[in-house]
């Protein structure tokens, strides 16, 4: 009798190998470790995902996913206030980045194992920071703000450091300030 497929598999795949790649790092996780901890045959690993690259794709992919839910629930605490939603997509980077064995932006320390500019991975990185600058930028233009660009510049550069802080000092860093920082460089951008 032949087995039925489990359209399930994908996601416990990519479960187990995200959390490996959070522990220990893309490069330091084979497809055997992953295929060891899922308890899942090689054949299932390779149906689902036909190489570590597209697994480490979609492990990405899941990352960007979250960028998304920052995104539309700064949307809706303050749905007629583009300044107030920028600084609430700080404050849910901040919230997100205290979370407990926070590492660090995945995507940084991702692109710390995928230098070469070719490689699908990094593409894929430089591809994500492209989207995230233009999302706040697009939102900066609706503000009254008369650099609007440079404001969403800023409040990227305060995403990056909240990230990298909080990968290093964890909930005890300086994630309050991302925010108060971030409100500050709104509040000065969109005096009128």
């Amino acid at each position: 009798m032949a087995r039925r497929p489990d359209p399930a598999a994908r996601d416990r795949i990519l479960e187990v190998a995200s959390r490996l790649f959070d522990e220990h790092g893309v490069r330091a996780v084979g497809l055997q470790q992953i295929i060891d901890a899922r308890g899942c045959g090689k054949n299932l690993l390779y149906r689902e995902f036909g190489s570590k690259d597209e697994l480490v794709l979609a492990y990405l992919e899941r990352f960007g996913c979250d960028w998304d839910a920052i995104l539309a629930e700064a949307a809706e605490a303050a749905p007629d206030d583009p300044a107030a939603q920028l600084v609430a997509i700080v404050d849910g980077v901040a919230e997100r980045a205290s979370a407990e064995g926070f590492k660090g932006c995945t995507l940084t320390n991702v692109h710390a194992e995928f230098p070469e500019e070719g490689h699908p991975v990094n593409r894929a990185i430089v591809a994500h920071y492209t989207r995230r600058l233009t999302s706040l930028r697009e939102l900066a233009r609706r503000t009254n703000a008369p650099d609007p660009d440079a404001l969403a510049d800023r409040l990227s550069l305060i995403i990056d450091g909240l990230n990298a802080n909080a990968g290093v000092l964890g909930a005890g860093g300086s994630l309050n300030a991302a925010t108060t920082f971030a409100r500050d460089a709104v509040a000065n951008a969109t005096r009128g």
